[in-house]
């Protein structure tokens, strides 16, 4: 049966329509136009009472009945455990594969985040914000870069975890980053922008 993913087009919609498109579910796409206040609506609050985009509802859920779900990263795990795939079933690596998926939910994607908004969206520079949020990337992407020398991917094979990354590394330049700089991220996002699931993911909604 086929998935409602409800998103917008940022990096944390865009980790579930890579997911589905890598996992080849079946998905409905509804726009929720953040900058119009759209994830607000009432009908939108029945499903992420937070707020926030991404969410999916997916009428085939674990008892058979409907789920809906929010939080990127929960859906992301979801979709793993549904299909069996994108996460590692022993138990050590799996448990690789999530402490790095909750690197991306703590700290890579939220400090990210900042220096979008610090660097991009305020009215009025604040320096202080700018150089706090913009050095903690640049710290992020120095631990993933070192990760990325160990390994093809963060969790060694490519899965959930380089999913939640790599939508936010693909807005380096909003974080004042140049991926030059770090060696190993290069050639792991060259290497997963290159998939034909994510460019199709990326381009959700449209």
């Amino acid at each position: 049966m086929t998935i409602e993913l409800y998103t917008w087009s940022t990096p944390n919609g865009r980790k579930i329509s890579i997911a589905l498109e890598e996992l080849g579910l079946p998905y409905n796409v509804h726009p929720i136009n953040i900058s119009k206040d759209e994830q607000f609506a009432p009908d939108y609050l029945k499903i992420s009472p937070n707020n926030k985009i991404p969410a999916i509802v997916d009428p085939q859920g674990p008892d058979g009945r409907a789920l809906a779900l929010f939080e990127s990263g929960a859906i992301l795990l979801y979709l793993a455990e549904k299909t069996g795939r994108l996460l590692p079933a022993a138990a050590r690596a799996r448990y690789e594969a999530l402490q790095w998926l909750m690197w991306q939910m703590g700290g890579f994607g939220p400090m990210l985040g900042q220096a979008h908004h610090f660097r991009r969206f305020v009215k009025e520079q604040i320096p202080y914000a700018i150089d706090r949020y913009s050095n903690e990337a640049r710290r992020l992407y120095g631990v993933l870069d070192k990760r990325l020398g160990q390994a093809d991917f963060v969790a060694g094979d490519y899965g959930i975890a380089d999913i939640a990354i790599f939508p936010w590394a693909a807005r380096h330049e909003w974080q004042g980053i140049a991926l030059e700089e770090f060696p190993n991220v290069k050639r792991w996002y060259d290497a997963i922008a290159a998939r034909p699931a994510v460019q199709k993911g990326m381009a959700v909604p449209g």
